[in-house]
């Protein structure tokens, strides 16, 4: 089964999740902004996608802009970049699909296709 972070009114969100459907894919549904995932998850996501932690941020994002991470990412070891993360779902690149061996950050079909396969 696989872990399907999203916020429902992400139209990315929606999409990711109609596909998930459409391809009957087991998934666990969880809102990432009333539970983000914990650092540990979001290293796992890291690890099982092959991208830095850097590119699980949500770059076109309010909270991302107004926050000022654009600079602050520059300098922050990657202990810092995950308490960011895990304490506002908003700040994350969204959704983000987990799996036993892989994961998606986004959504894209051809990427889904991979992780789910």
């Amino acid at each position: 089964m696989f872990r399907f972070y999203w916020y429902p009114n992400c139209s990315t969100c929606k999409n990711a999740k109609k596909w998930l459907d459409a391809n009957e894919v087991s998934y666990e549904a969880i809102h990432i902004v009333e539970n983000p995932p914990s650092p540990e998850i979001l290293q796992e996501a890291a690890d099982k996608s092959g991208l830095p932690l850097t590119k699980l941020f949500n770059t076109s994002g309010k909270v991302y802009r107004e926050g000022g991470y654009k600079e602050k990412i520059k300098e922050a070891d990657d202990a810092q970049l995950k308490s960011w993360l895990s304490e506002n779902g908003m700040l994350i690149k969204r959704p983000l699909l987990i799996g036993e061996k892989s994961a998606a950050v986004g959504f894209k079909p051809e990427a889904y296709e991979a992780v789910t396969a």
